[in-house]
């Protein structure tokens, strides 16, 4: 998945569902997109922030500790193109299972909704900031445990009706009474959301949470109407500059421009995501015009064919997503800490890397990339040694199988991994699944799996993979756990100890193999403008890009 994400358990996710990266749900799983507390997440990039306001403005602490202003910082719209009769579109190799990320994980749906067509309080912006959009500012109690929002004046639904604090208060109580994915536990902090007046929100949390107001930059911040959550499997309906004109499964959706947006109208006036199951088809379709845009490059032995700056731009930039090979810890013989450092052992990651995405990427050693401030370099925790690996399966032989979703990175992968755990005692068998569907039932879901393949590219997706046992590697671990959770209560020096602690734990106890940190690599027309060079959100966010 290489922007999905992977509905992880809650987490994506991973993120999964996304065009190259897979992120459950909260996890990051997916083609690129990264799962998120739901799946593996292709879905969660740049570090938590807890923001607070002075006066009336409000301040974000965003990516690597940076403040900055809420007035400095672009609202919704504000550095947007002018809008024209333009028409884009782009391809993706993941598709939505549904138009509802409240029910079904997977990245592809709020990477193609989120920003787009649903809006949140508050978004995160390239740089990694988190930046006013529905709410013009907010300010945060001395305790750190009451938020106060101002909301913007004279915002409307699709619907429309008018967005007020009964709404928000809707969405919030929404989450954790009426979705599904495994991400509504991010929300879980939440003792109170109350409607001060119609444009002002006042949410107290249980204790203080420095991931809190970082979740609601994600599909769970999206407001939804009271009036407009009958049909959301097909009928989106959201405050933000595109509506959509219609939905064909597993083929195209269509976006339009939202005559009644309350911010910059949209740059163009037609949005088309067309979705592939063959990366080649996707490269032919950009080649010969039929899209304008390759959302995220799943063969990237093959850029030199865009080589033309005439015709083409290819954009390389990082992602929050991780490749994991993960493990079922809580199945025989993955219960065993010795076979999964044999398998650890065992791979020659470089060498996946070259061969399956051509060196794109960076090898890591635990869950973390190098953007997030928790990151260690522990790429050469368990170096490639043969040897050493049949040395600690004691002789034994074993036959695991490996399930992985068909999106590209995983299923080139797939048989190296196996070739190269022949060579250790370990005969592989490789079984292929349609994702989203097959994948986040099987694999996700009902836990019916030895290991699998997923890139989880949902943002700060640490504790909703890890941290909660019921998450599909059904990872258990009392220190692991409270870690996170104390990191989360705590001030952010404490929480990025703790978190960097947990990295260390996960690769000590090998808790599966990461493979690489997946790249962002996009291919584009030359003249189609604004796209971000980092996938640091769940979204691919249109509200930048203009074409000419």
């Amino acid at each position: 998945m290489t922007r999905t994400r992977a509905r992880m358990g809650l987490r994506s996710t991973i993120a999964l569902l996304a065009a190259g990266m897979v992120a459950l749900a909260g996890c990051s799983a997916g083609s690129s997109t990264a799962p998120s507390t739901s799946a593996p997440a292709t879905s969660e990039a740049a570090p938590t922030g807890t923001t607070t306001s002075q006066s009336e403005s409000a301040t974000t602490e965003g990516s690597a500790d940076s403040t900055a202003p809420a007035s400095e910082s672009a609202s919704a719209g504000s550095s947007a193109p002018a809008p024209s009769n333009a028409s884009l579109t782009v391809g993706f190799v993941a598709a939505p299972a549904s138009l509802d990320f409240t029910q079904d994980d997977g990245a592809a749906i709020p990477q193609a909704l989120l920003y787009n067509v649903y809006e949140g309080l508050v978004k995160m912006d390239g740089s990694g900031k988190i930046v006013p959009l529905l709410a013009e500012s907010w300010k945060v109690s001395d305790d750190q445990k009451t938020y106060t929002f101002t909301l913007r004046k004279g915002v409307k639904f699709s619907n429309g009706a008018d967005f007020t604090a009964d709404d928000a208060v809707f969405s919030i109580d929404r989450v954790k009474k009426g979705w599904k994915p495994a991400v509504k536990a991010k929300m879980d902090v939440v003792s109170k959301a109350e409607a001060v007046d119609p444009t002002t929100l006042k949410v107290t949390l249980s204790t203080p949470s420095q991931s809190w107001l970082y979740s609601m930059t994600t599909r769970v911040g999206a407001m939804f109407s009271k009036t407009g959550v009958d049909a959301l499997a097909t009928k989106a309906i959201g405050t933000g500059p595109y509506t959509v004109a219609s939905y064909n499964p597993n083929v195209e959706l269509v976006l339009q421009r939202n005559p009644d947006y309350w911010g910059t109208p949209s740059s163009m006036q037609t949005v088309t995501l067309k979705y592939f199951k063959d990366a080649t088809a996707m490269n032919n379709a950009e080649i010969g015009g039929s899209i304008n845009v390759i959302s995220s490059v799943q063969t990237p032995d093959t850029l030199d064919q865009f080589s033309d700056t005439s015709k083409f731009q290819v954009i390389e930039g990082t992602t929050t997503g991780e490749v994991l090979l993960s493990f079922n810890n809580a199945k025989a013989p993955l219960t065993d800490k010795n076979v999964r450092q044999a398998i650890s052992y065992g791979l020659d990651r470089k060498a996946i890397l070259d061969t399956v995405w051509a060196g794109k990427g960076t090898l890591i050693g635990s869950h973390a990339v190098p953007t997030d401030p928790w990151y260690t370099d522990l790429s050469n925790k368990y170096p490639y040694d043969p040897a050493k690996a049949k040395e600690l399966l004691g002789g034994k032989t074993y036959t695991l199988r490996l399930r992985v979703p068909n999106l590209p990175y995983a299923t080139a992968a797939a048989p190296v991994v196996a070739s190269q755990l022949k060579q250790i005692g370990i005969t592989v068998q490789v079984d292929t699944l349609d994702f989203p569907a097959d994948w986040l039932q099987q694999v996700f879901t009902d836990g019916n799996y030895d290991m699998s393949i997923i890139n989880h590219v949902e943002p700060n997706d640490l504790a909703t993979i890890w941290g909660d046992p019921k998450y599909y590697t059904h990872y258990d671990n009392p220190e692991v756990q409270k870690l996170l959770k104390d990191g989360d209560a705590a001030d952010r020096d404490t929480m990025i100890a703790d978190y960097k602690k947990v990295t260390e734990i996960l690769a000590d106890d090998a808790a599966g193999v990461w493979l690489w940190a997946f790249p962002n690599l996009i291919v584009a027309d030359a003249n189609v403008k604004g796209i971000e060079k980092n996938q640091i959100t769940e979204s691919f966010d249109l509200t930048t890009i203009s074409v000419g």
